[in-house]
């Protein structure tokens, strides 16, 4: 499972926001020095995103939290939101080519086409109610908000 930590910044419903920074892991990478993700890093400044959860496990505004999301969803919805599209841009440029005589822009509005297609199938793909792509909340580390003397 991957998961990230974030805070609670809102509740809305049975759902909650949860606020994360985007982390680099460059500080503990031995190719740090020669990469472009490092540089990426800085120019983003560590950039806030914030995530609407179902709240399973009763987190309160402040909580400091645990989101994770499954490995094999997470490769699955990119297999579909990739491939499909690229899938059919291909087999439509190529049925494009032989159907024109060998037509080149034939075979680049094919493309296009199915490209747009492509987009469209996926986003018939996307129904609600399916949960498995989304993230879930792990475990709430509640902050105390007790007085110290």
């Amino acid at each position: 499972m991957i998961t990230e930590t974030g805070k609670v910044v809102a509740l809305k419903g049975e759902r909650v926001w949860v606020q994360t920074i985007r982390a680099s892991a460059c500080q503990s990478c031995a190719a740090r020095n020669g990469c472009g993700q490092k540089v990426l890093a800085a120019a983003t400044g560590g950039r806030a995103n914030q995530i609407l959860v179902t709240n399973t496990i009763n987190a309160r505004v402040g909580d400091e939290v645990t989101i994770g999301i499954d490995e094999q969803a997470l490769l699955g919805a990119s297999l579909v939101v990739y491939a499909i599209p690229l899938i059919l841009m291909v087999v439509a440029s190529i049925l494009g080519h032989h159907l024109s005589g060998g037509q080149d822009i034939a075979a680049m509005f094919s493309a296009a086409g199915g490209l747009a297609l492509g987009f469209l199938v996926v986003r018939k793909l996307q129904r609600p109610g399916i949960t498995d792509y989304e993230p879930r909340l792990v475990r709430v580390n509640r902050i105390s908000s007790g007085n110290c003397l």
